[in-house]
């Protein structure tokens, strides 16, 4: 199959230039086009990362105009994404938008829209499905061995609010729509309902601002969730680490921990960057022959965002948009995890605990 033509919409997202390396690592792309409004920015980025571009453009129309275009990667400030992302999927472009999508579930919504109007492929970076952690986790509770699930344990601490920028866009409700859940606890979320397979249908939450910077969004919550199933969650997320350096790429700024807990056994992770050791016990007659197993998997070493699992995760994306399998993630999964952040800022405004539609 020939190679394709992709585009970059923002170059200054935090993981902008992420994704750029990950086009870059496709086999399956040949070329590169770029968009921003600052001519000045494309020049630095195509200065320093100019592998694959072919174009640069400050105008969106007539980048989207190229017939030879296929796919889009969008990463834009949340409150201007929709906008654009409306426009790329109405030329007929599929779209692989950075999460959140939009500041509010009604954001989402209004994209989702389009891309069923439109018939293009929408995706949400919600790329750490493919990491082998996460899918042995899916597949040992998929398969029954911890029987019917009764709760989650989630948390991610990072690193604190001074060590990210407070004057961000990130930490500015109008621009961002939210903090912490927003940003990072979503990824979080989306794992949540990945490796369990069930929904959230009520959240119970409490966030607060307590970094002490001059930002009005939250940078603490916790959550208490009740799924369909019956069985009961929590996360904890918040910037709070001190020690352990700045920057949006940083592997050491992360406190993460996970467990699954079942009638027949359970499953835990933990890491400092992403999840990789998993610890699993079960009382199922599969395992009797060895009931308490570790499974240590780093993922595999790629400029791509996220490693080799990252490049799997887009090339997901581009076999689907070629009509060739489903992708990892689809608009209706950043829905879902748009109505538990919003239900967790009403719950915390409110004092409720919030139902939340499910598929």
């Amino acid at each position: 199959m020939q190679p394709i033509t992709a585009a970059l919409l923002g170059i200054e997202h935090p993981h902008s230039l992420a994704h750029l390396r990950t086009l870059q690592a496709l086999p399956e792309v040949g070329e590169i086009l770029l968009w921003d409004e600052s001519e000045q920015a494309l020049a630095a980025v195509v200065g320093k990362q100019g592998a694959k571009v072919s174009a640069t453009f400050t105008d969106l129309d007539r980048l989207l105009a190229r017939p030879d275009l296929f796919f889009v990667i969008g990463a834009l400030r949340n409150d201007l994404g929709p906008e654009i992302f409306i426009r790329v999927l109405d030329a007929g472009k599929h779209l692989m938008a950075e999460k959140p999508i939009g500041r509010t579930a009604t954001d989402t919504a209004r994209v989702i829209a389009v891309a069923e109007r439109t018939g293009t492929h929408l995706g949400v970076c919600y790329q750490n499905r493919t990491l082998p952690a996460v899918q042995l986790m899916r597949q040992i509770i998929g398969d029954g061995l911890i029987g019917p699930l009764i709760s989650v344990e989630m948390r991610m601490i990072t690193t604190r609010v001074a060590a990210r920028n407070p004057g961000h866009w990130l930490f500015n409700n109008a621009q961002s729509g939210g903090g912490i859940l927003s940003w990072l606890g979503c990824h979080y979320i989306d794992m949540i309902r990945y490796v369990t397979g069930d929904e959230v249908v009520a959240v119970s939450a409490e966030v607060a601002t307590r970094s002490g910077e001059a930002i009005d969004v939250e940078d603490v919550a916790i959550l208490s969730l009740r799924f369909r199933s019956g069985a009961v969650g929590s996360l904890h997320a918040g910037y709070m680490l001190a020690l352990s350096g700045s920057g949006y790429h940083n592997k050491a700024g992360y406190d993460t921990y996970g467990g699954f807990s079942g009638q027949l056994g359970r499953i835990t992770w933990s890491s400092p960057s992403s999840p990789s050791k998993i610890t699993a016990e079960s009382i199922h007659p599969a395992w009797a022959s060895a009931p308490q197993r570790v499974f240590d998997m780093p993922p595999a070493e790629s400029p791509a965002y996220g490693g080799v699992s990252g490049e799997h995760f887009m090339r997901g994306f581009i076999r689907a948009a070629q009509g060739q399998g489903e992708a990892w993630t689809s608009g209706r999964d950043a829905m879902q995890v748009a109505r538990i952040v919003d239900a967790a800022y009403e719950s915390s405004r409110t004092g409720r605990r919030i139902e939340i539609a499910t598929p």
